[in-house]
């Protein structure tokens, strides 16, 4: 028996829903890859803490300025992370500095765990509350999809506007394309790693904050997010932020229709599977770009 319309869109809204968040993370994931050549696997827990603190102010602001504090925070942690643990190994291989990314996102999820303790919490939601719902189609939605769609296609646009616009956007690109003529034109590519580092992890977070009061935060919440985030930007293929937002989308959308035929506890595997055969079959990604130049002195 076929679908109703109706149901169609539901899986549809549903699947965009989660694919853009899934790009947002995705494209964490590009940033610091297209400036240093390595894999940031604390991207997902940039996402946690983001939700996280915000959970933690709200009581004491205002909702938007809990938000804004909580991202400005965690870009702050990507920052320390990166002075810390990255910039102080010398001459590391791509695949030691990946390690110190693992370490780094248990030690976030630990440190999580300790001040947040395991219980499930949300933001309230930014408008209408958990029984609001719009109609389209037939299909209903919570307002807060509007939110989640809305803030992640536009820090999408901000972020394309910075590197295509602005100076030091155009430096890090410079940077990433020949690391050579970016040092002998004055351009400090240490500093502008800090800031890729600080960048993704203030989207991150963002993302974790729209999210939280449809999806929820605990500590552990990340992982599956870097995960999916991961084989977004494998499936874009990696540096391509244009082909993380189709990629993440096109995962979003399979995951939502995949409930139709399997169980709930296996929509999961969906992505593992497509990372899995991506690797095998097309590591370049679906959507091929030119290959970029990587810093290496970090």
């Amino acid at each position: 028996m076929g679908m109703s319309f109706s149901l169609i869109v539901q899986y549809l809204l549903s699947g965009v829903t989660s694919g853009s968040v899934y790009a947002v993370v995705a494209i964490g994931f590009n940033i610091i890859y297209s400036t240093t050549g390595i894999i940031n696997f604390a991207q997902g827990e940039f996402v946690m803490l983001g939700g996280m603190i915000a959970i933690s102010l709200a009581p004491l602001l205002p909702l938007p300025g809990a938000i804004a504090a909580a991202v400005a925070l965690t870009a702050v942690v990507g920052l320390l992370a990166q002075v810390a643990f990255i910039r102080r190994v010398r001459h590391a291989t791509v695949l030691q500095l990946v390690t110190i990314t693992i370490g780094l996102s248990i030690l976030l999820r630990e440190a999580a765990l300790h001040v947040w303790d395991e219980k499930v919490r949300s933001l309230p939601y930014f408008t209408g509350s958990a029984i609001s719902s719009v109609e389209i189609c037939g299909a209903r939605v919570s307002p807060q999809v509007f939110w989640v769609l809305g803030v992640c296609g536009a820090a999408v646009a901000l972020l394309h506007a910075f590197f295509n616009h602005t100076l030091t956007g155009r430096a890090m690109r410079a940077c990433a394309a020949d690391p050579l003529a970016a040092t002998l034109c004055g351009i400090n590519q240490r500093n502008l790693v800090t800031l890729s580092f600080a960048i993704s992890a203030a989207i991150g977070a963002l993302a974790g904050c729209v999210v939280s009061p449809i999806a929820q935060t605990h500590y552990e919440c990340g992982t599956p997010l870097a995960i999916k985030g991961f084989t977004v930007a494998i499936l874009g293929g990696l540096g391509n932020s244009a082909g993380a937002v189709a990629a993440g989308l096109l995962l979003g959308v399979i995951e939502a229709f995949s409930i139709s035929v399997l169980p709930m506890a296996y929509k999961d595997i969906i992505a593992i599977g497509i990372l899995l055969v991506m690797l095998t079959w097309r590591p370049t990604g679906l959507f091929v770009r030119r290959e970029l130049g990587t810093l290496r002195e970090f």
